[in-house]
């Protein structure tokens, strides 16, 4: 099955006319009916204990694979993931979303959760997919999607492995991504966007104070209870359970913009510039990433919207521009050799 038998989209984003405004743009998706996905729940038991659970889009073994990280208290049923995985049914291809530790509808074991740099995370996740997707001295097409937080712990670990990613991954789209922590931190800590920050942290802070009952002297349950900032919650949750000293540290230890210079498997990062979430102002330029990186910055979108028209409005054009740039590197749909590493040059 070929990617270009497919009108697939590669025309640049533009909002739709009766929807403008960052925050109306990020907002409005949540709103509308989504498409009905039948997964195939897999867990996989860890060596600490504890658990993932991945919702795989099934089809046939050796269609390409889009493996997708979802942003903060996501899920396989946000709406960014719905309108991905809906796309691949249509193409025959096979999807996995992966959730991240506590965010599948069951809490997780162990005191750490999940956090924004956790690429030790995002390694073993696609090597133990890269395996299970090997036949006999072939491997299948995978690609990744990671959308807000899942995207910058994506983009990290790619800059960390370097060329070595591409033995795992034959393409990469990040969308809406905080790759500067502090910057995003910054942002969603006053004005409207306090409005996003109270709607994190209503699940951030009821998931960690039920880890009291099991840990209960983990941290100090009355200032979780009372954060009003996502910085007040690092500070107590996120960065003692993952070993960062603060919250200063986290994010500076956690960011992805200084490894975008080291990516080598082609990769596209997908941010607007009315983003709520990142400051236009410090998104990467030319000059701060590798020649594997393509940055897209349409003049609005919102965090992860992209609502194309006609109205009530289509979360279309983000999972075709996904697949399309998969297709532009060559759109590869067919088993390769495991110890072939592809020559990709992006100008």
């Amino acid at each position: 099955m070929k990617i270009s038998s497919f009108p697939l989209c590669a025309r640049p984003y533009e909002a739709p006319g009766w929807l403008r405004g960052g925050h109306a743009q990020t907002i409005y998706p949540y709103f509308l009916a989504r498409p009905a996905i039948v997964y195939r729940r897999e867990r996989w038991e860890l060596d600490d204990g504890d658990f993932i659970d991945i919702d795989w889009l099934d089809n046939v073994a050796d269609a390409p694979l889009v493996v997708l990280f979802h942003g903060l208290e996501g899920s396989s049923y946000s709406h960014y993931a719905l309108s991905m995985m809906a796309l691949l049914r249509q193409l025959g291809w096979r999807g996995a979303v992966v959730h991240f530790r506590g965010c599948s509808g069951s809490p997780n074991r162990l005191e750490r959760a999940y956090h924004a740099g956790d690429s030790t995370e995002i390694d073993f996740i696609l090597r133990r997919i890269s395996q299970q997707s090997k036949r006999p001295g072939y491997r299948l097409p995978i690609y990744a999607v990671g959308v807000s937080l899942g995207g910058n712990a994506l983009l990290k670990w790619l800059g960390e492995q370097g060329r070595q990613a591409s033995q795992l991954l034959d393409g990469v789209v990040a969308v809406s991504v905080p790759l500067d922590l502090a910057a995003a931190g910054g942002a969603l800590a006053s004005g409207f966007n306090l409005l996003y920050t109270r709607h994190f942290l209503d699940t951030l802070k009821y998931k960690a104070l039920g880890k009291l009952e099991r840990f209960p002297s983990l941290f100090d349950s009355a200032a979780v209870a009372g954060c009003t900032t996502l910085y007040e919650f690092d500070n107590l949750v996120t960065a003692p359970l993952h070993g960062f000293r603060d919250t200063e540290d986290y994010w500076e230890q956690s960011s992805s913009k200084p490894w975008l210079r080291h990516i080598e498997v082609p990769t596209l990062v997908i941010n607007a510039l009315n983003d709520p979430f990142m400051p236009a102002s410090v998104l990467p330029q030319p000059y701060d990433v590798s020649s594997a990186v393509v940055l897209e910055f349409p003049e609005e979108g919102g965090h992860a919207g992209f609502l194309h028209s006609p109205f009530p409005g289509k979360l279309t054009w983000l999972p075709e521009r996904i697949v399309s740039f998969f297709g532009e590197q060559g759109g590869r749909t067919a088993l390769r050799p495991i110890n072939t590493v592809p020559e990709f040059q992006i100008s």
